[in-house]
C-alpha cells in the first residue's frame, strides 16, 4: 500500500491521464456487460431488465431448436473463414511488395491509393458495388456483353454472394492492414538487411528470412485477433447487400437477430443471440492465443 502511494505521488500526472480512458471502457464497455442478464429473461418493458421474469437458457434453447440455426452458423463461419484465408495474407504481401519498392513517389502513390478505399462508408461502398453489377447497366455487365457474353445478375446469384462480399472487403481494407505490417517492417534491424546482403540474399530470400520473421509477431497478434472476431463478421455490408435471392447464402447470426430479435422487439433473443456469438468469439480467441503461443511462442497474454 506505501508502494502504491509513493508511486500515485511521484507519477501524479500520469495516472491523472488514465482516469478519462478509464473511465470510458468503464461506462460505454464493461457497465453494459451487465445488461447481458437480459438474455436469461423475459423482458417486459414496465417492468425493467432487473425486474423482468427469470427463463433461465430458454431464449438459447428457441435459437438451437430453429430450423435455420444451421444455415445462420454455416453462413457466418463461411463468409469469415473466406475472408480470413483470403483476406488475412493479401495485406502482408502487399506491405512486402511496397516495402521493396525504392522510388518514394511511385511508392506514396501505391500507399494513397490501396489506403484510400478504407474512407469510403459501409452504404457507399454497397452503392458502389450495386452499380458496377447492375443487371443491365453495370459495368461489368457492359463489359461482358461487349464481348458477346449474357449478362449476370450478380447479386441475385446466392452462389456469387460470398465472394462479392470478401473480395470488395479486401479491395476496402488491404491498403489499411498494410500499414500495420508496413509499421513492423521498419522497425526490423538493418544490421540484418546488410548481413542478408552481404551472403548473397536475394530479394526473395531476405523477404522470407528477414522480413517474414521480423514482422511474425505482429502477423501472430493481427492473426488470433481476425479469428476471434470470426463469428462478428460486419451486419451493415450483409444487410445492404441482401435481397430475397441470395438470402440462402447471405442470412448470418447478425442479419437474423436484427429481424427476428430487434424489429419485433424480442430483445431478450436478440440478446441471448448476442451472448452466444461473444461466448464462441472468446473461446476461439482464447484456444488460437494458446495455439500460437506453443507453436510460434508469440501471442496477445
Amino acid at each position: 500500500m506505501e508502494a502504491a502511494t509513493r508511486s500515485f505521488k511521484k507519477h501524479w500526472q500520469l495516472y491523472l491521464l488514465i482516469i478519462p480512458p478509464a473511465l470510458y471502457f468503464l461506462i460505454f464497455k464493461y457497465y453494459p456487460i451487465l445488461n447481458a442478464v437480459l438474455a436469461f429473461k423475459d423482458y417486459n418493458v414496465t417492468k425493467g431488465i432487473w425486474g423482468s421474469p427469470w427463463v433461465g437458457f430458454k431464449n438459447f434453447q428457441l435459437f438451437f431448436e430453429n430450423p435455420l440455426f444451421w444455415t445462420l452458423v454455416k453462413n457466418t463461419i463461411f463468409i469469415s473463414g473466406y475472408l480470413l484465408i483470403v483476406g488475412f495474407p493479401i495485406p502482408i504481401l502487399l506491405a512486402l511488395a511496397i516495402n521493396e519498392v525504392r522510388n518514394q513517389r511511385f511508392k506514396k502513390l501505391v500507399q494513397l491509393v490501396s489506403f484510400a478505399p478504407y474512407f469510403i462508408s459501409t452504404v457507399v461502398m454497397v452503392s458502389i458495388i450495386m452499380l458496377f453489377l447492375a443487371p443491365r447497366l453495370g459495368f461489368v455487365n457492359v463489359v461482358m456483353n461487349h464481348f458477346g457474353m449474357d449478362s449476370i445478375n450478380f447479386l441475385g446469384e446466392p452462389g456469387m454472394f460470398r465472394s462479392i462480399y470478401v473480395w470488395s472487403d479486401i479491395w476496402q481494407t488491404a491498403g489499411y492492414y498494410s500499414v500495420i505490417f508496413l509499421a513492423a517492417l521498419a522497425g526490423v534491424d538493418p544490421s540484418l538487411y546488410e548481413a542478408a546482403k552481404v551472403d548473397g540474399a536475394s530479394r526473395i530470400q531476405k523477404i522470407i528470412h528477414v522480413d517474414l520473421p521480423g514482422i511474425l509477431p505482429t502477423i501472430v497478434v493481427v492473426l488470433i485477433l481476425n479469428v476471434g472476431n470470426v463469428m462478428a463478421i460486419g451486419f451493415e455490408k450483409v444487410y445492404l447487400l441482401q435481397n430475397p435471392l441470395n438470402t440462402v447464402n447471405s442470412e448470418i447470426i447478425a442479419t437474423y437477430v436484427y429481424k427476428v430479435g430487434l424489429l419485433n422487439a424480442n430483445y431478450s433473443f436478440a440478446t441471448a443471440v448476442g451472448l452466444f456469438n461473444s461466448v464462441i468469439n472468446l473461446i476461439l480467441l482464447i484456444v488460437v492465443n494458446r495455439l500460437a503461443r506453443k507453436f510460434s511462442n508469440h501471442s496477445i497474454w
